[in-house]
C-alpha cells in the first residue's frame, strides 16, 4: 500500500481529481465485470465438459481446479492455468476495485463538508492519500 502526499490549492481541485479517479475506477471495474462474466461462462463450460469426459471414462470426480502453483518469494506462479485460475484472479481484482471505489466515494462525500469553508484563498491543502484515496487533509496557511 503506497502512501502519497499531494498538495492542492483548493477543495475544488481535490474534488475534481477524486471525481476523475472515481470515473476511471468505474470504467476499469466495468471492464473487469465484463471479463468476469466471460470467464464464468468459460469456467462452467469447461467444468461440464470435464465432468462429461470423466463419466465417459468411468472416472470419479477429479478436481477441475487442479493447477500447480509455485511460490517464489511473495509471488505465486500458476502453471497450466485453467479457466478457474483465471476466474479467481479476476474475482480478486473486482473485489479490490469495488472496495477502492467505495473508499473513494466515501472520501468524496467527506469533501462536501470542506466546501462549507467558503473562501479558502491563502489556504493550502496537504492531502495524505493511500492508493489514490484521500485519508487525511491538512489545512495550512501559506
Amino acid at each position: 500500500m503506497s502512501l502519497v502526499i499531494r498538495n492542492y490549492s483548493s477543495v475544488k481541485e481535490i474534488a475534481e481529481t477524486l471525481d476523475k479517479e472515481i470515473a476511471d475506477m468505474k470504467s476499469n471495474l466495468g471492464e473487469y465485470l465484463r471479463k468476469l462474466d466471460e470467464m464464468r461462462t468459460l469456467a462452467e463450460k469447461s467444468k461440464r465438459i470435464r465432468e462429461t469426459v470423466m463419466k465417459m471414462a468411468g472416472k470419479r470426480n477429479a478436481s477441475s481446479e487442479s493447477s500447480e502453483e509455485i511460490e517464489i518469494g511473495s509471488l505465486k506462479i500458476v502453471l497450466d492455468a485453467n479457466a478457474f485460475s483465471q476466474l479467481t484472479i479476476i474475482e480478486s481484482a473486482v473485489r479490490s476495485n469495488q472496495e477502492r471505489l467505495m473508499s473513494m466515494q466515501k472520501a468524496r462525500e467527506g469533501l462536501k463538508s470542506l466546501d462549507q469553508l467558503g473562501d479558502t484563498e491563502g489556504l493550502n491543502f496537504m492531502v495524505l492519500e493511500k492508493q489514490g484515496v484521500p485519508e487525511r487533509v491538512l489545512l495550512k496557511t501559506s
